[in-house]
């Protein structure tokens, strides 16, 4: 008296748990896209924080405005180079599988 494992489904084909690393690393990527305008959010809401005797310095929060534009911008412009870096090498099956377990009706997550 042999049973089959209750977690099993027969007939139902088992995912591999581990991405390739080129596969992962594009995943990550989407996800660091996808938090860059929370991050962008805080950033400039920080200066709403700042108190002092006389309040903020307008001058201080043009200033620190600007800066977080230029990184926001930089950090974009990189993400975006390198995901297009990955979408135009010779591995595009492995990008298309990735992009295809992000859309809402693909088999993913």
């Amino acid at each position: 008296m042999t049973e089959e494992p209750q977690d099993e489904i027969p007939g139902e084909v088992t995912r591999a748990v581990f991405y390739e690393r080129r596969t992962y690393r594009r995943r990550r990527m989407v996800d660091a896209t996808r938090l860059l305008p929370i991050l962008g959010v805080v950033l400039f809401l920080i200066p709403l924080l700042w108190q002092g005797e006389e309040g903020a310095r307008t001058t201080d929060v043009m200033i620190y405005i600007f800066g977080i534009w230029a990184l926001l911008a930089g950090l974009s412009g990189l993400v975006s180079r390198d995901l297009g870096r990955d979408r135009s090498g010779s591995d595009s099956e492995a990008v298309a599988d990735v992009d295809a377990l992000e859309t809402p009706g693909g088999e993913g997550r």
